[in-house]
């Protein structure tokens, strides 16, 4: 079976859109989505040279085949994946055919490699590839698909990383007094519309603006930094998720055949929705502990959906509004923003994991295998702007085990892609191609850069995941 290619294919209009959809207006057909990872790609001046062939195959049974392995792969031209030689004559093991780039048809199957085998590839512009045939159908020659994707990489026009959606500086909520009377958040986007006018709303801006607030106090920073003492409402936080980890323990998974949708999860759920009200309230304090009838909202999605038994990025962003708002409350300030990336969320994401790990939930709005991650967003975003200006830890450092295992409890991002590899077996380039795409890139400001403007256009900027987001006093739909 043909495994699909990294490349996305144009749209219905052919304007070079990609063949998924996409949030517009924030799309258009000069901006590839940000879930192609163009901004990780390398430029294709860097693009091996087409290999030279002494002779040009005239039929498909006067030339013997080459060499055949299994898997198919077609790598961006000029990026290595771990394991690869970035010379177009090996990948992995795996045998790469052509793209639409060269020119002609080849079949696989029985035939003579002109179209009459069980798929085809049509005719496009590029130099014309050397076929060798054989009784199985037609192959293309040694080096032939290196050279047709560099020639197709070579003749379309540069891609661009996206604009962002929301643009903004880096700060913390204004303090809000209290009211006397708070009600439960609620949804408010149901419609393309409503997205559209959240996005160009306030709340938008000041909520992009306190997670570009938490990205700049994290800059560099360890999660162990000695010199960060926690203050009482961060180590109230954490305690109030560390409660959480002990009740995974007092409910355990139900025997069942499928791997996904512990139905246990559901009981888990129907506790903490019983202790959630008390547990804020823990951290809000006497004075603001009304509060907590707008904030349990909030709160109980902050850990997965109970009827479908999935967790996402949807509910990754549902927590950080639930800081957000605790922030506008003035639980959290200033001198907390390191505490909230480094401490209360990486207690969050380890609390995450250990539900995952348990219940296995299934990964809500993820992109697959294309997609960054199946449940995390944000913790991509901090963990990167951790490693900024790194001595010795670059974005290539992910494929090094020692590295992983040294630092995965040093940095959210090299966390996650321990996780990741912890969970989905197989090389990191099959698995998660986008964050082997990513790992090309020289330098982390580049990579945090780069996914804050993903993190806009791919989960904020999408209905199937907004639709779900809560609205209330503290953050209200405007």
């Amino acid at each position: 079976m043909q495994r699909p290619s990294r490349s996305h294919s144009p749209g219905p209009e052919g304007d070079g859109s990609p063949g998924f959809p996409t949030s517009a207006p924030y799309h258009t057909k000069d901006t590839l989505s940000p879930t192609a990872a163009p901004w990780a790609s390398t430029s294709p001046s860097h693009a091996p040279p087409p290999p030279t062939s002494t002779s040009t195959s005239t039929s498909a049974s006067s030339a013997a085949p080459g060499p055949l392995t299994t898997g198919l792969a077609l790598p961006r031209p000029g990026s290595t994946p771990a394991g690869g030689s970035g010379d177009g004559s090996s990948f992995n093991g795996g045998l790469r055919f052509p793209t639409a780039a060269a020119a002609g048809t080849i079949g696989l199957g029985s035939g003579s490699g002109n179209g009459g085998g069980f798929f085809a590839v049509p005719p496009a512009r590029g130099p014309p590839m050397p076929v060798i045939g054989g009784a199985g159908g037609g192959f293309p020659a040694p080096g032939a698909a290196a050279a047709a994707v560099a020639a197709s990489h070579a003749a379309a026009a540069p891609r661009k990383a996206p604009e962002a959606v929301i643009t903004v500086v880096p700060a913390m909520p204004s303090v809000v007094q209290p009211v006397p009377q708070y009600h439960p958040a609620r949804k408010r986007i149901g419609s393309a519309e409503d997205l559209k006018r959240f996005l160009e709303g306030e709340s938008a801006r000041h909520f992009m603006a306190f997670i570009l607030s938490i990205n700049e106090a994290v800059t560099g920073k360890k999660t162990n930094d000695p010199s960060y003492i926690p203050s009482p409402a961060v180590q109230r936080m954490v305690a109030v998720l560390t409660e959480l980890a002990t009740l995974v323990d007092q409910v355990p998974p139900e025997e069942q055949s499928l791997r996904y949708g512990n139905p246990a999860f559901r009981t888990w759920i129907a506790r903490l929705t019983e202790r959630a009200p008390a547990l804020l309230e823990s951290v809000l304090g006497e004075e603001l502990r009304t509060a907590a009838v707008e904030l349990v909202s909030y709160f109980l999605d902050s850990f997965g959906n109970a009827t479908r038994i999935d967790y996402g990025t949807g509910h990754e962003t549902q927590f950080c509004a639930l800081l957000y708002c605790l922030s506008k409350l003035g639980v959290f300030g200033e001198a907390d923003r390191q505490g909230l990336g480094l401490v209360v969320f990486k207690q969050y994401l380890e609390l995450m994991r250990k539900i995952q790990t348990t219940y296995w939930l299934e990964p809500a709005g993820s992109h697959g295998v294309w997609g960054l991650d199946d449940y995390q967003f944000l913790a991509f975003i901090w963990g990167s702007a951790q490693l900024v200006a790194h001595p010795l830890i670059k974005p290539k450092s992910i494929h090094n085990a020692d590295v992983l295992e040294a630092y995965a409890d040093t940095y959210l991002y090299l966390g996650c892609v321990a996780f990741v590899k912890q969970v989905k077996k197989g090389p990191l380039w099959e698995t998660s191609p986008m964050l082997n795409d990513i790992s090309t890139v020289p330098n982390w400001g580049k990579v945090n850069s780069g996914l804050v403007k993903m993190y806009q256009v791919e989960v904020l900027s999408k209905l199937p995941i907004m639709q779900h987001f809560m609205f209330g006093s503290l953050l209200p739909f405007e």
